[in-house]
């Protein structure tokens, strides 16, 4: 029986447009934006970063030398903010009707220029922050470790206190699902930007 959702957030509950998020980065002046930008699992210092192997201002430093010029936290938090499309209210408004029947938690591989846009009024139009849909948040740059890491899923699991059999984990990624499956969750990968809600109530009913 299934008491507990975890979902992704890039992908699941925010669609994300890595092609814009190309564009973005170019404008700020990365070059080379599009070898070093990916969908699901970032290289070089996007990685360092949502790893928690280096804070935003020396992100924002590095980036700046890969840019040749200073950056700013706010078109550095833009850029980043370039991946996603926007956020669909029926979306949120099924997260809080799961809510009244499951705890709810997000895993998400991301970091503190998107969480700083998530974790605010302007995340939602009822100006509710991501935070206020879930009961928590466990993000890669806070843990130090990232999806499809098995160490990432233990974090949660001993923190939390829930059971991966009785855990539904949504995530976009096949290799985070495969890992999450591994670590004994109940899984589903939706599509990016996939309304999933009919999929997830069926599956809750089993």
């Amino acid at each position: 029986m299934i008491k507990n959702i975890l979902f992704d957030f890039g992908g699941v509950i925010a669609p994300i447009d890595r092609e814009k998020a190309v564009e973005a980065f170019v404008r700020l002046g990365l070059a080379d934006a599009d070898q070093r930008l990916d969908k699901y699992h970032q290289t070089g210092i996007f990685q360092e970063l949502e790893e928690g192997a280096i804070d935003a201002q020396t992100f924002q430093d590095k980036l700046g030398v890969l840019c040749g010029r200073k950056l700013e936290w706010e078109e550095t938090r833009q850029a980043w903010l370039g991946f996603f499309t926007g956020v669909d209210e029926a979306m949120l408004e099924c997260l809080e009707e799961l809510r009244r029947r499951y705890r709810l938690y997000v895993l998400s591989n991301t970091n503190p220029y998107v969480m700083d846009w998530a974790c605010s009024e302007g995340f939602s139009p009822r100006r509710k922050p991501l935070n206020a849909y879930f009961d928590k948040l466990y993000l890669s740059y806070q843990l130090g470790v990232l999806k499809p890491d098995e160490r990432i899923f233990r974090m949660v699991v001993e923190d939390s206190g829930i059971v991966p059999s009785e855990t539904l984990f949504v995530d976009d990624g096949a290799s985070n699902i495969a890992a999450g499956h591994k670590a004994g969750f109940v899984t589903y990968q939706p599509e990016n930007g996939e309304d999933w809600r009919d999929a997830l109530q069926t599956l809750l009913k089993d």
